[in-house]
Order: C-alpha cells, then structure tokens, then sequence
C-alpha cells in the first residue's frame, strides 16, 4: 500500500476532533489541569496556523491553549499536536503554498522545529526575527513578544 502524502494526512481527521475523559486517570488529570483532554484534528492546527500574520510568531502551546479554551477542555494532547503541526508544515511544502506560513510556529520557548521543512530560520530571519543558536537548538529572540 502507497505512503500516504502529507496532504492525504491533514484531511483525514479519523473521528477528530474529540474530547477525552481523563477522569479515571488521576495522573493525567494532574497533569493536565482537569479530566478534559482535546484531541484536536489536523485541520485545527492548520487554520490556526494559515491565521499567524507577517511579523508575528506563535507557539505549539499557545495554539493548544486556544483549541482547548474553545472546546472547554482543559488542555489539548500534546503528542498528536506536535504530530499534526508537523503534517500542517510540511503538507503547506507539499503542495507549493508559499502563502501558508508554517516557519511562524515555533516549540516552547520560540525554539525552531528542528522537525519541519528546511527553511523555517531563513524564513523568519527575512520577517525581522533574530535567531539565536544555544548549544545544537535555535531558538527566535523575545518571542514571548
């Protein structure tokens, strides 16, 4: 059976988006906050992403905090988020869509995703960002900002 393409994942949502309970769980509901997890589908993470202007950046965390604030969820999976931003990035590379502007998520603490398509520092850098090396990782400067 063919691999399928990015562009085959990011449109197969496979029953997503949909809330866990978590309440049997008294570890994860620890360390999630509560007994909702969001389980958000590829789709989400992409609109959110198209929607990160010129100049700006945002973060794996900020866009899960968001999703989950809008399903009423305490937190979102952070397995399949950072699984699914990565499919949004490289699905983007895939079809040629130079508009969509995958190099403005960044992980935790403004650190590049090491993960995604070549080109997200020199995409951000040509946006006005200053990117820093610490160690063998890059990280944006002031991304809190």
């Amino acid at each position: 059976m063919p691999r399928k393409t990015y562009n085959e994942k990011l449109h197969n949502a496979g029953g997503l988006p949909k809330i866990e309970d978590l309440s049997g769980k008294p570890e994860s509901v620890k360390r999630f906050g509560g007994s909702k997890l969001l389980v958000a589908a590829p789709l989400q993470y992409n609109e959110r992403m198209a929607a990160v202007p010129l100049g700006q950046i945002t973060t794996a965390e900020r866009l899960r905090a968001e999703l989950a604030a809008e399903a009423g969820a305490n937190a979102t999976c952070p397995l399949t988020a950072g699984i699914f931003i990565n499919i949004c990035a490289h699905a983007a590379v895939e079809r040629g869509d130079a508009a969509f502007p995958w190099w403005r998520t960044l992980k935790a603490k403004g650190e590049l995703n090491e993960k995604f398509p070549p080109g997200q520092r020199e995409h951000l850098k040509m946006e006005g960002h200053t990117v820093i090396e610490k160690g063998n990782r890059l990280f944006v400067v002031d991304c809190e900002k």
